[in-house]
């Protein structure tokens, strides 16, 4: 597994969680309320600083009325292009790039608050 997929493994969770969270037009704290977790935790996962276990997601998930569904599939190599590009970048560069990238898709979805 390649830099680019080990960084989409590590966000999975925060992401997942995120975007839930918007559609369902939650606040962090209106959301751990109904998940009866702490808003702290919600903030850790969201920003990737937490990795929460399955049935901590799921029953975040289910406070939103969402239930995960899990798929293997085969590994797809397409994204390992970008990860030569993607060492070479510094932390910081990184972060920029996938706050940048979170940024617009906010963007696009309207949802201009977090």
């Amino acid at each position: 597994m390649g830099p680019t997929t080990t960084g989409h493994v590590d966000r999975l969770a925060g992401n997942v969680l995120r975007i839930a969270r918007a559609r369902a037009g939650v606040s962090q704290r209106q959301l751990a309320e109904a998940a009866h977790v702490p808003q702290s935790t919600i903030a850790r996962i969201e920003s990737g600083t937490r990795q929460p276990s399955l049935p901590v997601l799921a029953r975040i998930l289910a406070a939103l009325d969402l239930e995960m569904r899990i798929t293997v599939a085969d590994y797809d190599a397409h994204d390992d292009i970008l990860d030569d590009d993607v060492a070479r970048l510094t932390a910081a560069q990184r972060h920029e790039r996938y706050r940048a990238q979170d940024d617009f898709v906010a963007e696009l979805r309207g949802d201009c608050h977090s």
